[in-house]
């Protein structure tokens, strides 16, 4: 694509899902930024500051709209990652409102630590549920009741999807409980997935879905009912006294604050509205064609009895092994030819490795900037390599 027209000849890159390249409208928003606007939102009054708190007041709009979510009902707040939004939530939830703490056993690290270290600070007791092969999650084999559930709607390993989660988040809620999305893996391709899904609070990561290097949490406002505030900083209050303040986010108008101590990533938020605008204009002959590639190369690596998949489809996402080569190794001669791909465990240790046993493997995770001819040579050196 014209898009990533700054790729290298030959340059293949398959790590798109630790973080997405960016296209050249992400790289011209930020510059613009930069270089046109560069102020403090929601601090200063010149003009500068004046586009820039418009601009991110429209990314916010704009993150509600791509997940069909009503500004009514629910906030955005920015932060650092899909870890840092998890941990963040979790950290100041008040546990004496809860019976339990769920997640399961296919997540990654974010979802994984952040409960365990959310059950010992509370002293509630933890359950990792089972994940079927399609993703979902058999509700009958679990007691709901009084939990807090944080689990991913797509897989970081296999790109599996939780797809039964709006009957997950009415069977929590009927039980009295919450429910935390991991997102992360689904925003760029598979977002339908979390659209209109009215959990309780929703958390991603913008550099996964081409945006820079930024999280997002997008949250139902009666959550706030159930926090402790216990992270506080600048950006957060109206007013201080010596021993007290006054939250800024009592009203609707700015309770995306309650999560937003200090001062924002604001050109990162500025880019992350360009490229949702992107995503939405991309023509549906683009989406064809970029599963026409990552079908392409999943068949290919199937013909293959030395290649074991932890997939049981294709999926832009895609992880493996192969008999008799170890996975790291693998993961430097492709470097050599220019072939970037992830190889290891993905912060998956517990499933990957104490559940299924599996050795490190190695992981093609394809974006919108893979062309056939970027296919095409991953086929030519794996050949070498089979």
């Amino acid at each position: 694509m014209k898009d990533f027209d700054y790729l290298g000849e030959g340059d293949v890159y398959l790590d798109a899902a630790c973080q997405s390249l960016r296209p050249r409208c992400v790289i011209d928003t930020l510059n613009n930024y930069y270089t046109k606007h560069n102020s403090c939102g929601e601090r200063v009054k010149y003009k500068w500051g004046v586009e820039t708190d418009t601009k991110v007041e429209e990314t916010r709009e704009l993150v509600l709209k791509y997940i069909d979510l009503k500004p009514k009902k629910y906030t955005v707040s920015f932060t650092l990652n899909t870890t840092y939004g998890i941990n963040l939530i979790l950290s100041q939830l008040n546990g004496n409102l809860f019976k339990k703490v769920m997640t399961s056993e296919i997540e990654h690290n974010s979802p994984f630590l952040s409960t365990i270290a959310f059950s010992e600070r509370t002293g509630l007791p933890r359950e990792v549920m089972k994940r079927e092969e399609d993703g979902s999650i058999k509700l009958s084999d679990y007691d709901f009741s009084g939990a807090v559930v944080v689990v991913n709607c797509a897989s970081n390993f296999d790109g599996r999807k939780l797809c039964n989660v709006n009957e997950l988040v009415k069977t929590v809620h009927k039980a009295g409980g919450i429910v935390i999305i991991d997102a992360a893996q689904a925003m760029a391709h598979s977002a339908d997935v979390v659209r209109s899904v009215e959990a309780d609070a929703i958390c991603f990561s913008a550099h996964k879905m081409y945006a820079p290097s930024l999280g997002v949490i997008v949250w139902q406002d009666n959550l706030m009912d159930k926090m402790a505030q216990g992270f506080l900083g600048g950006g957060m209050v109206d007013d201080v006294l010596k021993d007290s303040y006054a939250l800024s986010a009592e009203g609707k108008e700015h309770r995306y604050t309650r999560f937003e101590a200090g001062l924002q990533a604001w050109g990162e938020i500025v880019a992350l509205g360009t490229v949702i605008k992107w995503l939405d204009k991309l023509p549906k002959s683009t989406w064809k064609e970029f599963e026409k590639t990552y079908h392409e190369l999943y068949d290919y690596l199937s013909q293959s009895d030395k290649v074991h998949f932890v997939n049981n489809e294709a999926n832009p996402t895609m992880s493996f092994y192969i008999d008799g080569f170890d996975s790291h190794l693998l993961g430097t001669a492709l470097s050599r030819e220019n072939i970037m791909a992830r190889t290891g465990y993905f912060c998956a240790h517990y499933y990957l490795d104490h559940v299924l046993h599996l050795p490190p493997l190695v992981r093609f995770s394809l974006g919108l900037h893979n062309t056939p001819e970027s296919i095409a040579k991953v086929k030519k050196v794996m050949d070498k390599i089979l």
